[in-house]
């Protein structure tokens, strides 16, 4: 089937037929279903796949395309994920794809990137990681709190900069607590499971067992942070990297700024260190208390000759917080911070209120940059879109990134437009009629470029249309 434009739109895919496990999650019940905040969606370029959750149902249902660039593809389920947790694990409460990363990082045109995996993260604190086709890969526990987001970013950089070098990361935001796994370690356990493959499938058909424990998984490193000093963060983010303070030793840790939203204060900032070292005086009330508690449990358990029950399997005790410094906070009452996006380089923030404003925010400097009125319950993006409007300027070869020019995307539901905003301080370049029930999407994973062209594969914004059922992307050309 050709691929049908709608000037500014272009359809890639379309859902092919409604089945059970769609009309589970509210497809044609009503109009605007994807409206509904129990329902979760993200999106991978992996043949446009999918994922879309229902807080209440524990369910996750993957649709994927067959389509190419040159052809619309059906939105197929390829996989119906029944999140096996327990009472004690809560339910679903935030998705997101990750990437699988081979030893080659860049991929051909040939070539096929390996499938993404899900991670999921419920309602009391536990990370979950499941393949495309439904398979349980790990199980963690990261803090007993609701998950409140999992916002995974790329690092392509390889400059000397701050905010050019790092490397991917997994953040996991909670109310007031942020974790960071870094990429590198992520594909470490990625790679165990691969390996293991033909072993897991020879002990799951010997085994007895419907459930793995957190147990029988190993351990991922991770930072954890305590940020609400300023109050409860709403949502958060780690926009990279940031010089020690002045006077402090110089060692190889790194120090992180994070920005985070919310209630008490609108935006506020921290330097998250990786040193979880604690005072000496702290270190040895915690162990006098350990040995306390311990003695005095054996002791009474001997005096009352209390008979051992089964022991039941705890929860692990969440790892120490690591040291935070306070940067800024804005405390702007009755305003509320609500949503938050960051730019490909972390340097720009869109921050969406309660009172239906927009702040940007320039993330190194920590001031508000540019401010829109009028857009309650909007949605931010931002995207690469070609700097010029001619097009018979076409190149047959690609284009290059200095081609391309920052923009934010503004879906205002109220308004039913798509607004498309040069940055920092450009004008609007584009408005877009957009149905009503329509969802902008953003991959957090971009197509990996050939290594060896110079072709540059820019940030790109979906538009699903949850009423038809059809998947857009954005035009990258402005005229």
């Amino acid at each position: 089937m050709a691929r049908r434009s709608h000037l500014h739109l272009t359809e890639v895919c379309a859902l092919a037929s409604t089945s059970d496990d769609l009309s589970r999650l509210g497809l044609g019940e009503k109009e605007g279903w994807l409206d509904d905040p129990s329902l979760l969606s993200t999106l991978s370029p992996h043949n446009h796949s999918l994922a879309l959750a229902h807080t209440a149902k524990s369910i996750i249902v993957v649709l994927a395309s067959a389509g190419t660039r040159s052809s619309i593809g059906d939105y197929n389920v390829v996989s119906r994920i029944k999140v096996s947790l327990g009472e004690s694990d809560g339910s679903v409460a935030a998705i997101e794809w990750v990437p699988r990363r081979s030893e080659g990082e860049g991929y051909g045109n040939d070539e096929v990137a390996p499938a993404p995996v899900l991670a999921v993260g419920t309602t009391v604190g536990y990370l979950v990681f499941y393949s495309i086709s439904g398979e349980l890969i790990h199980k963690q526990s990261i803090y007993p709190a609701r998950i409140l987001r999992l916002k995974f970013r790329e690092r392509k950089g390889k400059g000397n900069s701050l905010q050019e070098s790092g490397s991917d990361e997994l953040s996991i935001v909670f109310p007031g607590v942020i974790a960071r796994f870094d990429g590198a370690d992520i594909q470490s356990m990625l790679k165990k499971w691969t390996d293991e493959g033909g072993s897991r499938s020879w002990k799951r058909s010997f085994s007895e067992e419907t459930e793995e424990s957190e147990g029988s998984f190993a351990k991922v490193p991770f930072q954890l942070w305590n940020v609400n000093k300023f109050g409860s963060c709403a949502d958060a983010a780690i926009v990279g990297l940031m010089p020690p303070p002045l006077l402090e030793i110089q060692s190889s840790e790194r120090y992180y700024r994070a920005v985070t939203i919310g209630d008490d204060s609108v935006i506020s900032a921290y330097r998250l260190s990786e040193d979880r070292s604690r005072s000496l005086v702290g270190a040895i009330l915690q162990k006098v208390g350990t040995a306390t508690i311990s003695t005095i449990s054996s002791f009474s358990q001997i005096l009352w000759r209390r008979e051992l029950s089964p022991a039941k399997k705890s929860r692990p005790k969440p790892q120490s917080f690591a040291k935070v410094s306070g940067l800024t906070c804005v405390k702007d009452p009755p305003r509320k911070g609500e949503r938050m996006t960051l730019s490909p380089g972390g340097t720009l923030a869109a921050v969406t209120d309660s009172l239906g404003r927009i702040l940007l925010l320039d993330t190194q400097a920590l001031v508000v940059v540019r401010l829109w009125k009028g857009y309650r319950d909007a949605h931010c993006l931002f995207v690469e879109m070609l700097a010029t409007k001619d097009k018979s300027n076409n190149k047959s070869y690609g284009y290059n990134k200095s081609d391309y020019c920052l923009c934010l995307a503004i879906h205002a539901p109220r308004k039913g437009i798509i607004e498309i905003w040069q940055m920092r301080t450009g004008p609007r370049l584009l408005t877009i009629q957009c149905p009503k029930g329509s969802k902008m999407l953003q991959p957090s994973i971009r197509v990996s470029s050939d290594s060896v062209s110079s072709f540059y594969n820019p940030l790109e914004v979906y538009l699903l249309n949850g009423d038809s059922g059809q998947l857009f992307i954005l035009n990258q050309h402005i005229g």
